[in-house]
């Protein structure tokens, strides 16, 4: 195993666990916003928590993981100050990170590989897109959710 991959290994696994944590929270402010709507304080939390975790995934080359939270990130970002995150928006958003959750999962632990199309991302992004009046939708120009290892990236 090369010293770049062994690298990644040992470091993957305080990855998921600040990712998983991460996630909660946003979940958290998510099921804020069910009680109070359009809670300015819970639409900073969350996004502070996407801006983090899109840049943890980042550092680990998890460049689905890390695009999924910084699109995500932008339409809440706009959407924020001009729509109502009404429950079907909030559901929307409970499913992507829910899919988010189940690919942090499937995440090859020795590798960092992630053999899933992105159609299902992309679809749950155009749901939350349409949602919050973003019908504007462009997936950002990102690979496949076939992740480049860290290696890879190192070269």
């Amino acid at each position: 195993m090369p010293t770049d991959l062994k690298d990644w290994a040992q470091r993957f696994p305080e990855f998921l666990v600040e990712a998983e944590t991460l996630l909660a929270k946003s979940e958290e402010c998510l099921s804020h916003l069910r009680l109070i709507s359009n809670d300015k304080d819970a639409i900073e939390c969350m996004l502070s928590t996407l801006l983090k975790l899109a840049s943890k995934a980042d550092a680990l080359a998890l460049e689905a993981i890390s695009g999924f939270s910084l699109h995500l990130h932008g339409l809440l970002n706009q959407a924020q100050d001009h729509v109502d995150l009404h429950a079907q928006a909030l559901e929307a958003l409970q499913d992507c990170f829910t899919l988010m959750a189940w690919q942090l999962e499937l995440i090859d632990q020795t590798t960092g590989q992630l053999s899933l199309d992105d159609s299902e991302q992309t679809s749950l992004i155009e749901a939350f897109a349409s949602q919050v009046g973003q019908s504007q939708f462009q997936r950002p120009h990102a690979k496949t959710l076939s992740l480049v290892t860290f290696t890879e990236r190192q070269a």
